[in-house]
């Protein structure tokens, strides 16, 4: 494999020191101790593939403060530095288990061609309100004042076929523009600051913490508000298929604490000096820096909002980047039953 593999088998001598005191089992509690040892060595292991971004901090949370190891599990965390395509190969031929995926060409295309891969729940989502985590942004070099002045500019995006067009796409829609009023260029994500910064784009869609860098550095502004893309499905956990159908009380363990740990920063985690701590180890994100990060939101306890997910497809039909004709009933590869049993184990049922 050439990703790069972060396993976190350990905790700050400090916090190992106090679980040992406060947790270690007394005479009455050694069965129950041992009978939890007993279930952490049933569960198969679970391998699973991540962005180092703020989206993900769910699962460092679960990892860093023993949410799966209650649960009974051995989580490996793997950072990926590719796309999402580099995540449905190595789920589909289950060289790992599981891994965090975003809704795009690649996906529906995937799908299609009987890919195994089960999806089990949402990760992120753009919020109603508030900071957008993924804005289109204008060069300062532009002197662009109103979204109508992007007609016929040139505007920076990741590709042809993943979120990040599809965004373009819904901030041109609101102001009464589509994307063949415009000039697309492919950027990286680690191209937009210096293209907007010597004017060799005129906008660019961004993401967290690009946006933030762009606008502490002077660089760019958001010149929409969120509004054009509230509540647009970002990202889903998959699992290989197989290890879904021979294992699903594991895979529901394993989002129940994932879950457990969402609701955890729902509730004020953001804000919790040690789990600030834990987000910045994993995204390499100075504490600071986090703070003033716009985030996405996934789904309540994990939902999906299918009607969103059908426009992207219609959507990337007509860009013509899908490799079938109609619709896909997407449903037929999701697993609602491991969700609903695992948004129970979150809220403390069984």
């Amino acid at each position: 494999m050439t990703f790069k593999s972060r396993a976190v088998w350990w905790i700050a001598p400090l916090l190992a020191a106090f679980a040992l005191s406060a947790c270690s089992p007394s005479s009455d509690n050694k069965e129950s101790a041992k009978a939890g040892s007993e279930k952490v060595a049933e569960a198969p292991p679970i391998s699973f593939m991540y962005s180092p971004y703020a989206d993900y901090a769910g699962f460092f949370v679960a990892q860093e403060k023993g949410y799966f190891r209650d649960a009974g599990l051995k989580v490996e965390l793997i950072s990926k530095a590719g796309s999402s395509g580099e995540t449905f190969q190595h789920v589909s031929t289950g060289n790992v288990t599981a891994g965090g995926a975003s809704w795009a060409a690649g996906l529906f295309n995937a799908t299609k061609a009987g890919t195994s891969i089960s999806i089990v729940n949402s990760v992120s989502r753009i919020p109603d309100s508030g900071p957008n985590p993924a804005p289109l942004m204008v060069s300062e070099k532009s002197g662009i004042t109103d979204a109508k002045q992007l007609k016929g500019k040139r505007i920076g995006t990741p590709g042809q076929g993943g979120f990040g067009i599809y965004s373009i796409h819904l901030a041109l829609q609101s102001v009464g523009l589509t994307l063949a009023d415009v000039q697309l260029v492919n950027l990286s994500p680690g191209d937009i600051i210096p293209a907007m910064a010597n004017g060799s784009v005129d906008a660019s869609w961004t993401i967290e913490p690009i946006s933030s860098a762009v606008k502490s550095k002077n660089i760019g502004r958001e010149i929409l508000d969120v509004s054009y893309q509230a509540g647009t499905e970002i990202g889903m956990v998959i699992f290989n298929t197989k290890f879904a159908q021979d294992n699903p009380d594991t895979v529901a363990a394993f989002v129940g604490a994932y879950l457990k740990a969402v609701n955890e920063l729902s509730n004020g985690g953001w804000q919790d000096p040690e789990i600030q701590k834990i987000i910045s180890k994993y995204t390499d994100l100075p504490v600071e820096a986090l703070k003033s990060l716009a985030l996405t939101v996934p789904g309540k306890d994990g939902q999906i909002n299918w009607d969103n997910v059908a426009k992207q497809e219609r959507f990337f039909h007509e860009r013509k980047v899908l490799e079938y004709e109609g619709t896909l009933d997407m449903k037929s590869v999701f697993r609602a039953d491991i969700l609903e049993k695992a948004v129970k184990l979150s809220h403390g049922g069984k």
